[in-house]
Formats: C-alpha cells, structure tokens, sequence
C-alpha cells in the first residue's frame, strides 16, 4: 500500500490542498460575515434561512453547463476564473462597507454572484484532483483535501468573528486577498493529460452525468442520502441566533460555533487518511449519518455554549465518514471525461444539502422557533437514514469503496 507520506512529496497535490486552504479560507469568512451583517441589518431569522436559498439558486440554474465546462476546458482555468469572480465579490462588499451602503438586497446579489461562481468551482476542482494523484492514492488524498477545507473551516470562521469585530471590512479584504492567491496555485497545477474530445454542449452530452449516476444505484442512493439527510439536521443557517439569543455570546461566539464541526471533521480526516476505510464502507457511512442526526439534537436542546461546541464538533466527525465515502467512490467509479459532468450533479446534491438546508432550517425557525427546527431537524435525518437503509439494500451491505461496473 502506498504510504500517506508520499502525499506530503507530491507538489501538485500540495498546490492544490493549499488552494484548497485558501478558497474555504476565504468562503467561511465571507459566510460569517455576510450572515452576522445581514442578521445586524435585519434581525430576521427567515432572511438567514434565504440567504442561502438564493446561494443555493446558481446550482440549479447552471447545473447541466457546469459540469460540461469542467469536461471541455482546461480546469485550472476554469477553476482560475471562478477564484476570481469570488475576489470580485469581496472587493465589492469592501467599497461598500467603506461607504457604509451595505444592504440586504446587496447582500443578496452578492449571494447570488458568489453561489454563481462556487458552481462551477465545485465540479471543476472535484474532477481536478484524479488528475493529479495516481490511482493508489486516491483514497487518501481525498480525505487528505477535505483536510484542507475543514482545517481552514476551524480557523477562518473564529477568525472572521474576531476580526468582524473591527468592522466589517477587516473580513472581506483578507477574503479578497486569499481567493487571489489560490488563483496563483491552481495555475501552476499541471496541465490535464490526454486529449479533450468533449464536443460541444448539447442536451444529451448535458444529460450524460445524470444519467451515468441513475444507472449506478449506490452512487445515486449515496448523493441522495446527502441531499435528503443533511439539510434535514443542518442548523448552520442559524448559528448566529443561538449565538446572540440562546449562547448569548457575539461575533466572537458565532466564529467558535462555525469552527466546531470542523474541529471534529479535521480529526477524522486526519485519521482516515492515515487509516483509509477499506471495508463494510456502507454500514460505516450509514452509521456516520445516524450519528450526525444525533449530535444534531442535542446541539438543538443545548443551552451550555461548550456542550454545544463539543456536540458540533461529533457533528462533523460524523459528516466527515459519509463525506469521504461519497466523495472516494464516486470518482474512482466515474469515467475522466464524465467527472466534470458527474461531479456536477453531486455538486447540486451537496449544494441543496447545504443550501437548502439553511433555507429549511430559518423557514421552519421562523414557523416554530429556532430550537424545535434544529430538533425536528435531526429527528428528521434520522427518519432518512433508515428509509434510505431500506430503499438501498446494496448501498447499505456494501463492502469495498471500489468495484467494477457491470458488464466490466
């Protein structure tokens, strides 16, 4: 077996977990910022819950091209252009916080631009990195970059809260600052091998990678685990009310809280990309989204702002094993000229889970009250997990992360 040490050795592997760094650096103190700004303007739980609605939009939107575009053009320059309209929409909420006319209806637009960009971001860097680790190694570069994404997600959200605390543009410039540097290291990743023989966009090539992922039956009840599951127990959205109203701490708190469930996720990356799961992959996975469904309650019912850290923090850990599963067999399954396609569909899937879920969560807040929406929440992933346990035996008995196709 290939030792993890060799990863440390690979120097496109370390440009790209160090872009990684860097955009879910700067993506965790936009999202801490824009959600205390517009909470600070509003006061409103459900505009939380529709600020990622509209995040969320562009998926959906764009969702047959996306992919299409990782597929046909060169993906560090894909994932370069993206990079950049995500520094653009920082720059712009600078100018406008230092002219103080920062708005709702701005920071939406600015929600909007920046999930525009994310969706084609997302399948592009997804269907990067088979491209730059061999085969034999896969496993554990993917665990080795969601390291990357949750060891910026504990420290940029507690950054972001301390430095919002200076004014708002104390958060934006350094996000603006760290989107341009990925752009320098996703640039010096090497050039994709083999010719690009995907045509032009049509409806069928579009359509390709939804149904690639329909004739795969745990591919599909995975990523539709995730889309269901998630957004069911995801409380994200309203982090700031149980920091300001029920923690009863201020931007400071809001940071910790975001920071926790990747506290947890980065362990278990690190752990698993040392340890790479071999075997009973669907039992361990299914296990990892009952966990979170259960860490997910208890945060809802906490009234100690440290038992909450610490519950956040099992939240991800948990997250984190379904994560690495999906995330591993779906690409060493996927053919080369169909990740980009691929990936965006599990991009929507994951986006919704995401997205949708604050959505879900200030909806429901705003209907029943900030703790019953997170405990109905995690009531409900629960019900998900077992119905998907029943609706996808193999899924559930699987043993290996990779097996061939039929007909293979």
């Amino acid at each position: 077996m290939a030792s993890p040490t060799l990863l440390r050795h690979h120097r496109p592997f370390l440009a790209f977990w160090l872009a990684r760094v860097c955009t879910a650096s700067a993506f965790q103190m936009l999202t801490v910022a824009i959600g205390w700004h517009l909470y600070e303007l509003t006061s409103n739980v459900l505009d939380l819950g529709l600020v990622g609605l509209v995040e969320f939009a562009p998926r959906v939107l764009f969702m047959l091209h996306t992919g299409h575009v990782a597929d046909r053009y060169d993906r560090r320059r894909v994932a370069a252009i993206c990079q950049f309209l995500q520094a653009l929409v920082a720059l712009t909420l600078v100018l406008c916080s230092l002219n103080d006319s920062v708005t709702r209806n701005l920071i939406f637009l600015m929600a909007f631009c920046l999930g525009s960009a994310r969706a084609f971001e997302m399948p592009t860097t997804q269907a990067l990195l088979p491209n730059i680790v061999p085969a034999g190694l896969f496993p554990r570069a993917v665990a080795a970059s969601a390291s990357a994404m949750q060891a910026a997600t504990i420290v940029a959200p507690a950054l972001g809260g301390f430095l919002y605390a200076l004014g708002s543009v104390w958060v934006y410039a350094p996000s603006a600052a760290l989107y341009l540097l990925a752009i320098g290291l996703v640039s010096s990743l090497p050039a994709r091998e083999g010719i690009n023989t995907v045509g032009k966009a049509t409806l069928d090539s579009l359509l390709a990678g939804i149904r690639f992922i329909r004739s795969r039956p745990d591919i599909l009840g995975a990523i539709s685990l995730d889309l269901f599951a998630v957004p069911s127990g995801g409380a994200t959205a309203l982090l700031p009310v149980f920091a300001r109203d029920i923690l009863l701490t201020g931007p400071w708190g809001l940071g910790m809280l975001r920071s926790a469930p990747a506290v947890g996720a980065l362990l278990m990356s690190f752990w698993l990309s040392r340890f790479p799961i071999e075997r009973n992959v669907g039992r361990i996975m299914f296990t990892g989204v009952g966990v979170f469904g259960v860490a997910t309650i208890a945060f809802g019912l906490s009234t100690s702002f440290w038992f909450s850290l610490l519950v956040l923090a099992v939240l991800g850990a948990a997250d984190m094993i379904s994560m690495v599963i999906r995330g591993a067999f779906v690409q060493l399954e996927t053919p080369d000229e169909m990740r980009g396609r691929v990936s965006a569909v599990n991009g929507l899937f994951i986006g919704a889970s995401n997205q949708l879920g604050e959505f879900e969560s200030g909806a429901t807040a705003h209907w029943f009250g900030t703790v019953p929406a997170v405990v109905l929440g995690g009531v409900g992933t629960l019900v998900v997990c077992g119905t998907w346990i029943k609706l996808f035996p193999s899924l559930a008995q699987r043993d290996h992360m990779h097996r061939p196709a039929p007909g293979q």
